[in-house]
């Protein structure tokens, strides 16, 4: 079995990091260089950079930060928020970042993912997916989680693989921030459809629930935001218990 990670994710809104519920409530959780440095040296294998109000407010992303983050940091370091084109995936690329997350620019424009796979390699694309319940199905929310797009996401995380992606960041919208456990149904259904590795994200509040996600729900990697930046969890910490479990991680 291959290693699981542990990503904190760095939600920036205005130059800070923040944390809200459901997309919604945010709250200042922090200056992202240090947040981003902390991480680096207390043992988490990647860090997410997402620029949450980059789409609905039409512009690009952070670059300053995402080169100051950079130059702080030793593990891989993906960034999304405002990306739009090849042209500006390279630039995120130059800054620093090892990976690029792409959400609403590919469900306007899907061959971006093919693009982007052949000229960077699918290494670097991660199709990021805000999923909503709706009954027995889930809907893929795009800028920020505030506009629906009609699509499934199941069989959206299944097209993304077909077009290249390398990664599925998946999200949970219903689940964000709760701290009530990652959605085990959303990512078990995802799994059956794809091969690619899935980060779960929206829902992590306790040992346990890391633990579930990666057992239960077959996700590869867990993303979490609040209970690293309160320090409720410590990375070393989920880490021993994880291994404990039996599940294989980087100490």
């Amino acid at each position: 079995m291959l290693t699981k990670r542990i990503i904190p994710c760095l939600d920036i809104k205005n130059g800070r990091t923040v944390k809200g519920v459901n997309f919604e409530n945010l709250r200042d959780a922090g200056d992202p260089v240090e947040l981003a440095s902390r991480y680096s040296r207390e043992g988490a294998d990647e860090l997410v950079f997402l620029d949450i109000t980059a789409t609905k407010e039409k512009r690009k992303t952070l670059i300053g930060l995402v080169e100051r983050i950079a130059a702080e940091i030793e593990i891989p370091f993906t960034v999304g928020g405002g990306i739009g084109s090849v042209e500006e995936m390279g630039d995120i690329l130059r800054a620093g970042a090892d990976k690029v997350s792409l959400n609403s620019a590919i469900v306007q424009n899907p061959d971006l993912i093919r693009h982007s796979s052949d000229r960077f390699g699918s290494q670097a694309v991660v199709a990021a997916i805000d999923a909503r319940a709706t009954g027995n199905s889930w809907e893929v929310y795009v800028k920020g989680g505030s506009e629906p797009t009609g699509l499934d996401a199941i069989e959206w995380a299944r097209r993304v693989e077909m077009l290249g992606a390398g990664e599925i960041l998946l999200t949970s919208m219903d689940r964000d921030g709760t701290k009530s456990g990652f959605d085990l149904e959303l990512l078990q259904r995802t799994n059956t459809v794809t091969t690619i590795p899935i980060i779960a994200s929206g829902g992590a509040g306790t040992i346990g629930h890391c633990i579930d996600a990666i057992r239960s729900g077959k996700a590869d990697a867990v993303l979490a935001a609040s209970i690293f930046h309160f320090r409720e969890i410590e990375i070393s910490e989920l880490k021993s218990e994880m291994k404990k479990a039996g599940i294989p991680v980087r100490i």
